[in-house]
């Protein structure tokens, strides 16, 4: 990790990160090694076809306008859980991170591709659980919750 990586807050809880959420538009989760790694060469590359993108592929977490209301911890838990095996497909050292940017374009994946990126903190490995426990929770509401790496 770099210096900037260490200098960076870490958020402990699901209604922190729900807090910050709420309180600052155009924020961003992404999972890799940190900002330290990534802002050395501020683009993702499309593993399939091996080309550089504009940006680094990253999750929004502004709330859509479709969730109506529903509690954006919830919301927030989700863009969480819908993720979380990414550690395990990546490797070592691959943990998430909230940012803030300016979306370029988009992924392969439909994911925003995101520029002039601001590391804003991390999210500790506690909330991923926090949130894993929260969405597993809504089962019965939301139907089956198939992911891999779960």
């Amino acid at each position: 990790m770099s210096a900037s990586d260490d200098d960076l807050r870490v958020v402990h809880e699901l209604a922190e990160l729900a807090a910050l959420v709420e309180r600052r538009r155009g924020l961003y989760v992404r999972w890799s090694r940190g900002p330290g790694t990534d802002l050395g060469a501020p683009s993702s590359t499309d593993e399939l076809t091996g080309v550089a993108m504009p940006g680094l592929s990253a999750n929004p977490l502004d709330v859509e306008e479709w969730w109506q209301g529903r509690p954006l911890r919830l919301w927030v838990a989700r863009r969480l859980y819908d993720y979380a095996h990414l550690p395990h497909e990546k490797g070592p050292g691959v943990r998430p991170w909230v940012l803030e940017g300016h979306e370029r374009g988009r992924g392969p994946d439909n994911e925003p591709l995101v520029v002039d990126v601001r590391p804003l903190c991390w999210i500790d490995s506690g909330v991923i659980e926090e949130a894993r426990t929260e969405v597993e929770r809504q089962a019965a509401q939301w139907g089956p919750l198939r992911r891999s790496g779960h």
